[in-house]
């Protein structure tokens, strides 16, 4: 391997640090937001149903342009669309925090959505035409880090600012992060060459767009609204249903369609990108699943659940650094396969907790599980690249980005519904069995009273057991999913890289 000029290799390592910075602004402000909503609520008089469009909206518009993003910076070139977005979040970002109503709030949001929609997949774009083939796979466990990590980290420091401070400070605190970004991008990036003869497929835009917020909508309200039992969802369902076959037919039909037909006929790619889902259904929804568990059935403060969360944090970031010296050597499904495998195991072990479990278990669990997705998604972000043309690449990366949002978005609607219905059902089970005869009955052979304080603290206790089996259940859903999609791996071409 010929040796690489130190000049370059800090300037490759300054443009690593920038871009994740990139990264991080938006993995951490799809998570940080979530803690606040009570206190966003209680500032500015909103019932809970609308406060929670500051999250839905900001959710919605990050699908609908994320794949606008391989537009833009194939059109415009990769330096000035990520420089423009994150100048555009920055600002949006300060807007958030400032506003003085719910509906300015939701707003920005649906706008600072829209920016950050094209940090993740240009960023990697950058990354990936930064750094040589051979040292791709070192590259992506590197950028990795700022997207695997936000969703950590991110309830645990929103939580922090609003306890600390107010919840505008959730929103501030992109202000440092985008100023140096925006610097960094200025300074280091070099800009690719844009095409600008490239047409603008607006009705394929259009149709993609609809069905992806349409879809995207159904999945964030279906469970407040209780699913099909809604016209709202029925109408989001039909819409994202006849959109996207719209844009299906439009695909295939168009001389210069919005996304190339030559993307799926990559089969590393629309393998991986259905693995990517999976990998970020696991990481999202576990995240997503663990603080509420720790909060309400274990009675943990919000400060004590970030410390106990943030230890996976810690297991990813070692597994990061192991692949980007083992990935030249190795063949990248296997070691992809043993990450979903530790995954299963991690999953399978927490379908054995209790309410007594203890903190050190939930801590090492969570470091095992950090490690298995730090094994997994290196490798797979460069197996699923490794075959696709460099002028596919950019358009590849945004779609790998929405794969990644909607393995998750469908990941949260499916297991947190999964956990509501499996709750009420374990509770009418637990009732059914209680009687004055079961063990531990605690009124000796009497039924109490309606006015009963120990009555009450018994429908306490059994509606925490009957979640408690509900949060065991989506765990196993997820040590299944984690375990079926390992034989895809064989789909997927082997690509071994130079040592």
């Amino acid at each position: 391997m010929t040796p690489v000029d130190p000049a370059v290799r800090r300037r490759r390592g300054l443009i690593t640090i920038t871009v994740m910075m990139a990264t991080i602004m938006h993995a951490l402000d799809g998570t940080i937001a979530n803690v606040a909503l009570p206190s966003i609520q209680g500032s500015l008089s909103a019932t809970q149903e609308q406060v929670s469009w500051v999250v839905t909206s900001y959710i919605v518009a990050s699908a609908i342009m994320t794949p606008f993003a391989g537009f833009c910076a194939t059109r415009f070139g990769l330096r000035r669309t990520l420089s423009t977005c994150v100048i555009g979040f920055t600002i949006v970002s300060m807007l958030c925090g400032a506003a003085q109503t719910l509906d300015q709030l939701v707003l920005f949001r649906a706008l600072q959505g829209g920016f950050g929609a094209a940090l993740v997949p240009v960023s990697q774009a950058i990354m990936m035409d930064t750094y040589p083939r051979e040292e791709q796979g070192k590259a992506m466990a590197l950028w990795g880090v700022g997207t695997m990590i936000g969703p950590i980290v991110g309830p645990s420091l929103g939580g922090w600012l609003t306890d600390e401070f107010t919840w505008r400070w959730v929103f501030y605190v992109n202000l440092p992060v985008g100023l140096l970004c925006t610097f960094g991008i200025l300074v280091l990036v070099r800009d690719t060459l844009p095409d600008r003869k490239r047409p603008f497929d607006m009705l394929g835009f259009l149709f993609l767009a609809i069905a992806i917020g349409s879809f995207q909508l159904m999945l964030d309200r279906g469970q407040q609204l209780d699913w099909f039992d809604s016209i709202e969802i029925i109408v989001e369902t039909l819409v994202a249903g006849v959109a996207f076959a719209m844009f299906l037919i439009h695909m295939m039909t168009d001389h210069h369609p919005f996304l190339s037909r030559d993307l799926f006929r990559d089969r590393n790619l629309t393998v991986g990108l259905f693995l990517t889902a999976i990998t970020g259904l696991v990481l999202i929804v576990t995240a997503t699943l663990m603080p509420p568990f720790l909060q309400q059935l274990k009675g943990y403060p919000v400060f004590t659940t970030g410390i106990v969360l943030a230890p996976r944090g810690a297991g990813m970031m070692i597994s990061m650094m192991l692949v980007s010296r083992l990935i030249g050597r190795f063949d990248a499904r296997v070691m992809i396969a043993l990450g979903f495998g530790l995954c299963a195991l991690s999953l399978w072990e927490m379908t054995t907790f209790t309410l007594d479990v203890s903190e050190s278990r939930i801590i090492w669990n969570g470091v095992l599980l950090g490690f298995a997705l730090g094994l997994v998604f290196p490798p797979l972000t460069t197996l699923t690249f490794a075959t696709l043309p460099p002028r596919l690449r950019t358009e590849g990366a945004a779609i790998n980005a929405l794969m990644r949002n909607l393995g998750a978005s469908v990941g949260i609607a499916l297991l947190v519904s999964l956990l509501a219905r499996n709750t009420q059902e374990n509770r009418s089970e637990l009732v059914g069995q209680l009687t004055p005869y079961s063990a531990g009955w605690p009124f000796g052979r009497v039924m109490p009273g309606p006015d009963s304080q120990m009555l009450a603290v018994w429908d306490a206790e059994i509606n925490r057991q009957a979640a408690m089996i509900g949060y065991l259940n989506d765990f196993r859903a997820m040590t299944i999913c984690s375990l079926v999609v390992i034989p895809l791996l064989l789909l997927m071409r082997k690509q071994m890289l130079a040592r």
